[in-house]
Formats: C-alpha cells, sequence, structure tokens
C-alpha cells in the first residue's frame, strides 16, 4: 500500500467525512463505547488512578531528558543477549536495513503486528519492492490492509468499518461466502493467518516500551497475534522509535496499569510478552536472530523544543481520541496521515512539517478533554496553541522543522483565514467588554436570550446554520441565575440546605 501524506487536503477530507452519515453512526457508537469502558475501568483503580499517572509522567520525563543515556544502555544489553542494534535517522535508513535484512536472508514473507511506526515509515511499500510479502496479523490491520486503506485510529485501526463492510470485504478479498457473524468472520481471518504465520521467514513489530536495564522489549496485544509474530520466524525485527525506552522493570508495573485501562478499558491486557534477547536452544521458542531498529525520523527536533517535548511523552492509548469531540465526527482518515486526533494534530507538524500540516492544530476545541483521560497528563492544548503560533508568526518561518518536512516554511493564509482571525478577535474584545460591568452583561443574556428565540430549529436559515449543523447549540434559558436567584434564595431553609427546586421555575 502507498499511502500519500494528505494532510495539506484537510479541509476537504473533514467535509467529506461529515456528510459520510455510515461513517457519524460508526464513529459514535466505538467512541462513546470506548469512553465507557475506560471510565469504569479508571473507577476500578481508584484512588491510585492520579497517583500512577503523576509516577507515569515522572518516569517518561525523567527517561526524554536523560534519553541518550537510557538509549545506550538499552542498546549494550541488546547485544549482551545476542540481538543486534541498528540505529536509522530517517524512515529510508530503517526501510534499507529491513528491506536488505530480508533479502539477505532470503524472506519471501514477513508478518507483522500492528505498529503506528511501521505505517510512519511505509515498511510494507519497502518490503514490497524488495520482493517480500508483508502480512498484517492484527485483524484490524488486516482488515484495513485488504480494503487497501490506513487506519484511522491509534488503538481500533477498522474502527470506521460496519460488520457488513467486513463482511463484504471478505466475500470479495478472501473468495469466500458471504457472512455477518462475527465469529465466523473471525474465524476466517485466524485460519488464513494461521498459515501465513507458518511459512514466514521474518516477523516485524513495533514496541511499546524498551527497558533500559534489561534490554527488554514489551508488547501489549490481546489476540495472541504477536506472541506467533515473534517466536514462529527465523528472524524477528522490532522497530521503535527513540521515544519508547523506559529506565526499570520496575516501571513497568505502573505503565501496564494504565495502559490497559485507557486504551480498552481493561485492568490487563489478555498478552504481554517480555523479549529479551533470542532463544539460546532449539528447545526454547523464540527467534533465531533478533534486530532491534531505534529510529529518529524528526524525534530529535522534537526532543530540542522544549515547548513541544512533552508529545514524545505519549504511549498511543488512544484515550485522547475517543474523548474528542473533533474526532468523534471527522474520525482519523481526515487528519491525512497515521497520527488522527489530538495527538495526531500535535506530532503529524511535527514529523511532515508544520506547511504541510498547518491546519491540523486549529482542528480543535480547545476543550481540555484530551488533558484530563490522558494517563500521562501530556498537555496536549498548550502544545496545539504553540503550534498555532509558530504557525501564524512568520518570525519562527524555518524554525523546529523536521522529519519529511519542507525546508522553507511559509503559512499559508488566504484573505478567508485572515477576516476569520478579524472576526474573532473583535468577538473576544466585544466579550471582555460585556464582562467587565454587571449591566451590560445583563443586557447582553437579554439580547443572546431574543437571538435564541428566533434562531429556532437549530439556527437554520441563519448564518450559524453551518456551524450548528455538525454541532449541538444549546439554547440560552429562560431566565437567568440572577433572575432566579431571589425565589432559589427564598427556598432555602433556616439550616441552609436546599429544598427540592427544579429548574429554578
Amino acid at each position: 500500500m502507498d499511502h500519500e501524506i494528505n494532510t495539506e487536503g484537510f479541509v476537504d477530507n473533514y467535509r467529506r467525512a461529515l456528510a459520510d452519515a455510515q461513517l457519524q453512526k460508526a464513529l459514535a457508537n466505538a467512541t462513546s463505547r470506548f469512553t465507557m469502558v475506560r471510565s469504569l475501568a479508571v473507577k476500578s483503580a481508584g484512588e491510585e488512578w492520579e497517583r500512577l499517572r503523576t509516577r507515569a509522567r515522572a518516569i517518561k520525563e525523567h527517561a526524554i531528558n536523560h534519553l541518550d543515556h537510557y538509549l545506550e544502555e538499552f542498546s549494550s544489553n541488546i547485544e549482551r543477549l545476542g540481538g543486534h542494534v541498528f540505529w536509522a535517522r530517517d524512515a529510508d535508513e530503517a526501510n534499507d536495513y529491513i528491506a536488505g535484512l530480508a533479502r539477505e536472508r532470503g524472506v519471501k514473507l514477513a508478518v507483522k503486528s500492528k505498529s503506528m511506526m511501521t505505517e510512519e515509515i511505509e515498511l510494507n511499500r519497502a518490503l514490497a519492492v524488495a520482493g517480500v510479502e508483508a502480512v498484517e496479523t492484527d485483524l484490524g490491520e488486516y482488515i484495513i490492509q485488504l480494503a487497501g486503506e490506513r487506519p484511522s485510529h491509534i488503538l481500533a485501526p477498522a474502527i470506521h468499518k460496519t460488520r457488513a463492510d467486513v463482511a463484504d470485504l471478505f466475500a470479495e478479498k478472501l473468495h469466500t461466502e458471504r457472512t455477518e457473524e462475527i465469529e465466523l468472520m473471525t474465524a476466517l481471518a485466524r485460519r488464513v493467518l494461521r498459515e501465513r504465520f507458518a511459512s514466514a521467514g521474518m516477523g516485524v513489530t513495533g514496541a511499546n516500551f524498551a527497558v533500559a536495564e534489561t534490554g527488554t522489549i514489551v508488547l501489549v496485544e490481546n489476540e495472541g497475534n504477536i506472541r506467533l509474530t515473534t517466536t514462529l520466524p527465523r528472524v524477528h525485527v522490532a522497530l521503535m522509535g527513540i521515544e519508547k525506552v523506559i529506565p526499570r522493570v520496575e516501571d513497568l508495573t505502573v505503565f501496564l496499569r494504565l495502559l490497559p485501562r485507557s486504551a480498552s478499558g481493561q485492568q490487563m491486557s489478555a498478552y504481554v510478552s517480555f523479549l529479551t534477547g533470542v532463544k539460546r536452544s532449539a528447545t526454547e521458542e523464540g527467534p533465531e536472530e533478533l534486530h532491534v531498529v531505534v529510529l529518529d525520523n524528526g524525534r530529535v527536533d522534537m526532543l530540542a523544543n522544549e515547548k513541544l517535548r512533552e508529545s514524545l511523552y505519549c504511549i498511543r492509548c488512544g484515550a485522547c481520541l475517543n474523548i474528542c469531540p473533533v474526532y468523534q465526527k471527522i474520525g482519523g482518515h481526515a487528519y491525512g496521515w497515521i497520527y488522527p486526533g489530538p495527538i495526531g494534530a500535535v506530532l503529524t507538524p511535527q514529523l511532515v512539517g508544520r506547511s504541510r500540516a498547518a491546519g491540523l492544530p486549529f482542528a480543535s476545541s480547545l476543550c481540555g478533554a484530551c488533558r484530563e483521560v490522558c494517563p500521562i497528563k501530556i498537555d496536549i492544548p498548550d502544545m496545539l496553541l504553540h503550534l498555532r503560533h509558530e504557525i501564524k508568526e512568520p518570525g519562527l518561518e524555518g524554525k523546529h522543522e523536521s522529519g519529511t518536512a519542507a525546508k522553507s516554511f511559509k503559512p499559508a493564509f488566504n484573505l478567508k483565514h485572515r477576516l476569520a482571525l478579524i472576526a474573532e478577535r473583535a468577538a473576544f474584545k466585544l466579550w471582555a467588554a460585556v464582562m467587565k460591568s454587571p449591566a451590560r452583561y445583563a443586557r447582553a443574556a437579554r439580547f443572546a436570550r431574543l437571538v435564541g428565540q428566533a434562531m429556532g430549529d437549530n439556527g437554520r436559515g441563519l448564518p450559524v446554520a453551518r456551524w450548528t449543523a455538525t454541532r449541538d447549540l444549546p439554547a440560552v434559558p429562560a431566565r437567568s441565575f440572577r433572575e432566579r436567584w431571589p425565589e432559589v434564595a427564598a427556598e432555602i431553609d433556616d439550616s441552609g440546605k436546599k429544598r427540592d427546586i427544579k429548574d429554578g421555575r
């Protein structure tokens, strides 16, 4: 699959998404389910949840601030255990190394586990050029591969597809009788993939965590496909970003309690694999060769930017996507690259260039929900604001460009953007003037009430109709709190407890 970066087409992408009724339904069902199960899982952790978040953030901050030390320690331990480490500056170097390794070992078929990193560097395309067939083994990724699409969610790649979509896809691509029974479709995919595992010469994975203390690669999953990917093929290649390293095994006790709860609402994932070196005898499970590709691809530039360094703390749980009101409406493909949602709006401009992804940091209401659900307490809204500043401020031209970004950065603002910016500033000035005087505030509230009554059916026929077509505009209450307060106060008894009052009526 060859998926071009389409971040410049963000406006057209999200308009198509908003007009897709089936996508809207699929997103609403999936994100609400993820949010609900996460909430229950967090509740089960009780007061310890916040302590875990605080501890995880401290570990990540320490690891990122001492990245050179821990990467060197991790690399030394990998090699001590019989593995090989390759340091890749960019996607081309990583692809060349992995494809070259496959050619040298005579590999014709490689099985892959779900990995955002392999999507980032377009590894499947590089392997295809080298004459190697790459097969995704995660069910969601397998569905997306058959459809010739890119993932639309960090955790659930096929979140945008319905059961009927998958049934049609399997019938067409696997030449089997169409069925919408989930058990039958899953069994079919398992049967096809088991044959691939048995004949693959190389297994390719990502890495959820890399433990510097022991040289251990930690992989978290629910399907068991990663276990097969890392044990059956003779060669195992693990591709990881430099930010995946953590100092000690003890630190995993924190992350392995946070990640499953935030990602899938589980107290613990079904499979957690600790891979330490290669097998030492014929009777052991595991690969004969282990190659760890440690990738920069713009992350060193992210590390150098103190305002955006925090984005390297992300553990890819996807919680910020599920809670985001923007993602809930437009899905992942609208963002134009592999990292969607709030964290994608931060990562993508840094990895592909501000000029190519100038619209993404503005695809946020800055409501702060992403910050509240993030298990590492990453301040995504603050970074979005900083990226907006970098994009709009000509004096920052060319600074902090990274990855495959264009070297010449010029903000692409047209007249429409400038008029919108002027209107926004005028609106905030008007708001500030109103809030300085109680009398002005009261008059403005009465005016807003009249406007709300005039708008009627969600703003139809008025200038805001386009805005309200994809958002709910709350009705202005018939009476303000100030107007209700005398009645409310009269209902308070001498003990200071308020009796039953319904909506102040």
